[in-house]
């Protein structure tokens, strides 16, 4: 793995590519003036010549990330978070195009771990004996799923993988500090997200996700009779805020937006605090997580401005920016 100070080093130099706070001023232009912009600033290293192309500079944009990742991950528990979630995805996406009779090429994200190649030949066959850990016994379980062709099934076999991978990743994360109290974060953010979402707790208990700090018994208070005991369940949690401001939401027969926001900036908020520093190793999780979201919100810029969306709504739709 690479010295994390030299990584540091190498970061300060990159992250002058970010675009940072110019993203929101983006809004106000047209399709065509950004992607001048983007190209002339050296995004997507010229793999496209029109603004109709712009999946192929943000595609160039995310291979030279993964192979920073690869290159420069300081251990491998950063490997493990940022491309496990990969072999996930395909996993599940292969075992249901297989199902389907469908071609996944579509559905499927770029390599993480494990090449793509050998979990489709893997589903091809039937035969998972040359995976391991949480992806074999979730491809398993999730053929076994498959195989009944019982009602709701697709739903199911999301949940398997979710849960999978939530366990992958507190078990090939727990040595690094950091990454153990994010995934944490995550997970028990995720739960209080599905149990508000679902209408009763037997509902919510078959979403949970192992690997935050709230059990199952806490969470059940949410379905208090009493809404006010309800919203005092997480109290002296690092969650109090976000409950009451769910049910704030609820009680005004709103969606859970700003929650599902927050929780989709997590990661940013997480590890803000390295934004200025130069030691450890979270200034490589912040850099590529900063990488990340603005690759997403590059495509949320362009598909918007190419449908005519109007500036506010497009801004009110970009990621967290640092």
């Amino acid at each position: 793995m690479m010295d994390s100070g030299f990584t540091n080093g190498v970061i300060a130099v990159k992250e002058k590519r970010l675009f940072g706070e110019r993203l929101t001023r983006f809004a106000e232009m047209s399709a065509e003036d950004v992607f001048r912009a983007l190209t002339e600033a050296g995004y997507g290293f010229g793999a496209a010549s029109s603004v109709y192309d712009f999946e192929e500079m943000i595609s160039a944009e995310e291979r030279d990330l993964d192979a920073f990742i690869r290159t420069y991950a300081p251990s491998e528990a950063e490997l493990h978070y940022f491309l496990a979630p990969r072999d996930f995805h395909n996993g599940k996406a292969l075992l249901k195009a297989h199902a389907l009779n469908k071609d996944p090429e579509k559905l499927l994200a770029p390599d993480g771990l494990v090449p793509r190649e050998k979990i489709a030949s893997c589903v091809e066959a039937g035969d998972f004996s040359q995976l391991s850990g949480q992806l074999k016994s979730a491809l398993e379980e999730g053929k076994a799923l498959l195989d009944e062709q019982a009602e709701g099934a697709g739903e199911q076999l999301g949940v398997i993988f979710e849960r999978a991978l939530f366990s992958h990743l507190a078990e090939h994360c727990k040595k690094n500090r950091s990454l153990k109290k994010l995934i944490a974060r995550r997970a028990d953010t995720e739960n209080i997200l599905s149990y508000l979402r679902a209408s009763d707790r037997e509902t919510a208990e078959a979403l949970f996700v192992e690997g935050g700090t709230l059990k199952k018994e806490k969470l059940a208070g949410l379905f208090s009779s009493d809404p006010e005991k309800g919203e005092r369940t997480l109290n002296g949690t690092p969650y109090e805020e976000l409950l009451k401001q769910c049910f704030a939401a609820k009680r005004q027969g709103k969606p859970l937006s700003e929650a599902e926001k927050q929780a989709d900036d997590l990661e940013m908020d997480f590890y803000r605090h390295a934004l200025y520093s130069k030691e450890g190793r979270d200034p490589f999780l912040l850099y590529v997580i900063r990488r990340r979201a603005e690759n997403a919100d590059i495509r949320i810029l362009l598909v918007c401005l190419l449908a005519g969306m109007p500036a506010s709504d497009i801004k009110a739709r970009l990621r967290g920016i640092l």
